[in-house]
């Protein structure tokens, strides 16, 4: 029976471009998914301007817009009374972000993968995983089985290649707000903005996207998934920017909503597999991350894994190394993305925060660029900045200030929390 040097289950975000970077290394790559392409998938579909660069670097990007994917070169953000405007210039962002549907999106990246030598399977169903001991051979599917010496795991939130091989889930954060979105057609508004803001109880994200439609994205209370209809409606009227900007529009198709969902890490490596994407990792949507980060991802474990495939020892130690560098990539974004889609109204101090930022140029630049996932979230939060906010909290609304005492409190424990859970991550996990 044929050996290929990878098999890699799933082929979207993420396993279609590690297999077209593995394939052009000349590498033998079998990629499987129990879709057929052109296919939706859950997902708010944004993707920061480092998901751009890495489209590019991988060949996709001219296909991905000539699909009509939305280009997206500023940025609206709304808080409670306080707007931050920004520009995605070229001088920091070399590329603009995009906003493209997984049907369009998903259906490109499987033909870059064909056209990069991948042999393409799809319709065909991981059904369980091929062991030789307590080593991963290959993957076990309703076409029959198929032998490799690295199983890969891309399979997105529900993994069947991580249910497998029993990764155990660390750094867990709770279901914060359902995200319930629609898209729109006739919208006159195809500037290349991305909306987003934070009024009430509701969260919103709004863009335009492929095919000349416009997706907005409601995010809203954890119940709001089982009342869908009303809750969109409502948020649309409490929004009236957004509201102006839909009219004339005509939503199409259903409401889609994303449930059940929460957030973690997962183990990413051991003896013959390992995971990518939202097989290893989920975080909160809020910040629009997911897809630029499965990109980021494959660049990091192709530049990791061996050229020669052959020796084991030397490809489980290369995944076990991917798999601290992915942790400390992501652990300080996983916990500010939880914060930042936590449920209920906009909280005082961080309300001050980003009007702070508002008026600092520098400032505007340094939140974009963490939104990009380019540099960390302390770059912004600074002791100063914050201790500034919260005075000004207690200024200005003397009324909230027991509300602006909870928010320290729990920012405090919250940090203690965190970092306990760091030293604390399921012992046995990581390679020393």
């Amino acid at each position: 029976m044929k050996v290929f040097d990878v098999v890699i289950v799933g082929a979207r975000c993420a396993g279609s471009p590690l297999a077209a970077r593995l394939a052009r290394r000349g590498l033998d790559v079998c990629l499987l998914d129990k879709a057929q392409f052109p296919s939706e998938t859950p997902s708010t579909h944004i993707i920061q301007p480092r998901g751009a660069q890495a489209l590019e670097r991988i060949g996709a990007l001219d296909a991905v817009l000539s699909a009509g994917a939305a280009t997206i070169n500023s940025f609206t953000m709304v808080n409670d009374d306080v707007r931050i405007e920004g520009e995605f210039d070229e001088s920091t962002f070399p590329l603009p972000g995009l906003c493209v549907r997984r049907v369009t999106l998903d259906a490109v990246l499987v033909d870059t993968a064909a056209n990069a030598g991948a042999d393409v399977r799809t319709g065909v169903k991981a059904t369980g995983l091929i062991t030789v001991g307590e080593r991963v051979a290959g993957v076990e599917t309703d076409h029959g089985p198929i032998r490799a010496r690295l199983v890969v795991g891309a399979d997105g939130r529900h993994s069947q290649v991580a249910k497998d091989v029993g990764a155990k889930e660390y750094s867990i954060t709770p279901m914060g707000r359902v995200p319930v979105w629609g898209y729109f057609e006739g919208v006159a508004d195809r500037e290349g903005r991305l909306r987003l803001a934070r009024l009430g109880e509701n969260a919103y994200l709004a863009s335009p996207t492929d095919d000349g439609l416009y997706m907005v994205c409601v995010a809203a209370g954890t119940d709001s998934g089982a009342h869908r209809e009303e809750a969109f409606a409502a948020a649309l009227e409490g929004w009236p920017e957004l509201a102006d900007t839909l009219s004339g529009g005509r939503r199409i198709g259903p409401l889609r909503v994303m449930a059940k969902w929460h957030g973690y890490l997962r183990q990413a490596a051991g003896p013959g597999w390992v995971l990518i994407g939202d097989a290893g990792h989920f975080k909160d949507f809020t910040p629009g991350q997911g897809i630029a980060d499965a990109l980021c991802q494959v660049e990091l474990l192709d530049q990791t894994l061996p050229a020669d495939f052959g020796n084991a020892s030397n490809l489980d130690a290369a995944n076990q190394r991917w798999w601290r560098w992915r942790d400390r990539d992501a652990y300080a974004m996983h916990w500010f993305a939880s914060d930042l889609g936590a449920p209920g109204a906009p909280t005082p101090v961080i309300t001050e925060v980003l009007r702070d930022i508002s008026g600092d140029p520098e400032a505007r630049r340094t939140l974009m660029r963490v939104l990009n996932h380019e540099v960390a979230p302390r770059e912004l939060l600074a002791p100063r900045r914050l201790a500034v906010a919260v005075g000004r909290a207690v200024r200005t609304r003397p009324r909230e200030i027991r509300t602006t005492g909870r928010e320290v409190a729990v920012a405090i424990r919250n940090e203690v929390r965190r970092a306990r859970m760091t030293r604390t991550v399921p012992p046995g996990l990581h390679a020393p």
